[in-house]
């Protein structure tokens, strides 16, 4: 098998959301969270890279479709977040705190899924997912980790 080359892409968009555990009080809340705890929420301008590795394809020259990637990433990601509450996503509705952390997770999961429609051989795969939510604070998801504990709430 030949070397496997890294593509990363950038998606932005931006969102809103309010830190709480619900099985924490609402003084311990405070404590934890802080002014991420505000009732009404905070919002943040986010840039989500993605990196996928793969072969290079002889043919094309490119390790993944950037069109059909990009495609997927607006419609499953940006369309889905931008201007939006995250805690008002089904997926953090209930018990799961919509942290950057947590919210690198369900990225990941939906393109994991999306996977096999942008790379028909099976050779694609999912390395990291990153997440700048300030120009003080970015997340690395490491996709390929086999130690990496998937998170209990989602």
């Amino acid at each position: 098998m030949s070397a496997l080359v890294q593509f990363t892409r950038r998606y932005r968009f931006s969102a809103s959301h309010r830190l709480h555990a619900p099985g924490m009080s609402n003084e311990q809340n405070a404590e934890v969270y802080g002014k991420c705890n505000n009732r009404f929420g905070h919002g943040h301008n986010y840039a989500v890279e993605i990196t996928v590795a793969g072969p290079v394809d002889a043919e094309t020259g490119f390790v993944v479709d950037m069109v059909q990637m990009d495609a997927f990433a607006r419609r499953e990601i940006v369309d889905r977040f931008d201007e939006t509450h995250l805690n008002a996503d089904p997926v953090f509705m209930g018990d799961c705190v919509p942290s950057t952390e947590n919210l690198a997770y369900e990225i990941e999961r939906v393109f994991k899924a999306e996977m096999p429609k942008l790379d028909a051989t099976g050779r694609l795969r999912l390395t990291r997912v990153r997440i700048e939510e300030t120009g003080n604070n970015s997340f690395e998801l490491m996709c390929d980790e086999p130690q990496k504990q998937s998170r209990a709430a989602l």
